[in-house]
């Protein structure tokens, strides 16, 4: 009864077009208030003590250094580093972008930053070579997905958080899907290239790729010291995110001096708004999650699925098919708030690995962005493009299929995911 009238409340919010953070909460407190014995005073406790987890505080760092890198040049600088290496080859500044998205992405942590920060530059650049339009949006809005897989990664967080499941771990395994995935886009450019005759550009000397990479590197060294200082063990993710804010701000402010001091505190503004609605939704489902273990939701699903006798590979299909459901109508941190704690303990319980099943979610999460009618990165490349959402939509299907080709791969091979973490810290 507990769970039908939650999940019945929740959609019904949801249709009303009520924020998926107000719905969550409201949903959870009609809930509690009518089936639990819990006091009002000791729900405010619970929802104030879900944002006592040190891992969540990576989230507002890496917001930060995301918004300093794309509102300094850094990107720019990437662009044109990636362009001397690959420009040259059919469909060189196609494949271009998606290895300037891949650089982005690596220090950004988010998918629409990744697709503001490059697409605002290199579609209109590919469209004056003489790339149309739609083409050149379809590989943003697909390349631009990376950067919520290639570490770091605010959804990777966010499932480590809910999961409590180790946020280096999770990192490192999001290096090889995610230069696969990057690899993979890059191929289908240059197969489509040649079938097309699509536009390269004129090789670069030597010199002139030394120059770019030297103006690129202040920006590149940010993925050394992230993902060098938690190999090393020099600092933890948390303390990772907090260096690549100061980094970032210093590049941004006095190496590269594209921003100005005066910019600051917009940049801060801009970065706590969307810190205070991202965490906003955590807490409330957070609250979503209590009311679920309360009812014992996820420990009766684990059971059921055990009793069904399901094979783990048949079981990832059903998560498979949740979430693409999902990313539909949802944001990525708020799927796996509000999944990630009824599919898990079934999962392990299958003897499917953690992190592996990290991969998947964040998988699923890009295909998320990119599918209608919620897909952020679809809104984000109509508004710098000024294109119909519905031709960005048509732009990037054909994409989109890699993408899903790429889930069922990453889906069931598993050492995709767990090879590096493995060789790194040992397996769990």
């Amino acid at each position: 009864m507990t769970t039908t009238v939650l999940f019945i409340l929740l959609f019904t919010f949801l249709i009303l077009g009520m924020p998926i953070a107000i719905a969550l909460g409201l949903s959870s407190l009609a809930v509690i208030l009518l089936f639990e014995p819990d006091s009002i005073a000791s729900l405010v406790l619970k929802f104030f003590q879900t944002m006592e987890q040190s891992t969540l505080l990576a989230i507002p760092f890496f917001i930060l250094a995301g918004n300093f890198l794309t509102t300094g040049g850094v990107a720019k600088r990437m662009i044109n580093f990636a362009v001397s290496t690959v420009g040259h080859l059919p469909g060189g500044l196609a494949i271009a972008s998606v290895m300037a998205c891949m650089f982005f992405a690596a220090v950004s942590g988010s998918s629409p930053a990744t697709v503001v920060a490059i697409g605002s530059i290199v579609i209109a650049g590919m469209v004056k070579v003489g790339y149309t339009q739609s083409f050149a949006t379809g590989v943003i809005v697909n390349a631009g997905t990376l950067g919520i897989l290639i570490p770091p990664s605010i959804v990777m967080v966010v499932y480590a958080a809910t999961t409590e499941t180790s946020v280096g771990r999770l990192f490192m395994a999001g290096v090889v899907p995610g230069i696969l995935l990057g690899a993979l886009l890059m191929v289908a450019i240059y197969v489509v290239a040649r079938i097309k005759n699509l536009p390269r550009q004129p090789k670069a000397s030597w010199k002139e790729r030394v120059t770019s990479f030297r103006d690129a590197i202040w920006g590149l060294l940010l993925i050394v010291i992230v993902m060098g200082g938690i190999y090393g063990g020099i600092f933890t993710p948390t303390e990772a995110a907090a260096v690549a804010a100061v980094y970032a701000f210093i590049a941004a402010v006095f190496i590269y001096g594209d921003l100005r001091i005066s910019d600051v505190p917009k940049v801060l503004t801009d970065s706590s708004r969307v810190t205070v609605m991202l965490m906003f939704i955590i807490a409330n489902a957070f609250l979503f999650g209590h009311v679920l273990t309360t009812a014992q939701i996820p420990q009766d699903i684990a059971r059921t699925i055990l009793e069904a006798d399901l094979k783990p590979w048949q079981f990832l299909i059903i998560v498979n098919i949740i979430l693409l459901i999902a990313g539909n109508f949802m944001e990525p941190s708020a799927i796996i708030l509000i999944v990630a704690p009824i599919i898990f303990p079934a999962a392990v319980k299958l003897g499917i690995d953690p992190i592996h099943l990290g991969i998947i979610f964040v998988v699923n999460m890009e295909i998320g962005m990119v599918t209608p009618p919620v897909g952020l990165n679809l809104f984000v490349a109509s508004g710098i493009t000024g294109m119909p959402l519905m031709k960005v939509v048509a732009a990037s299907w054909r994409w989109l299929l890699l993408l899903l080709a790429f889930l069922i791969v990453v889906t069931y091979v598993p050492e995709i995911s767990l090879a590096l973490p493995n060789a790194i810290f040992g397996k769990q």
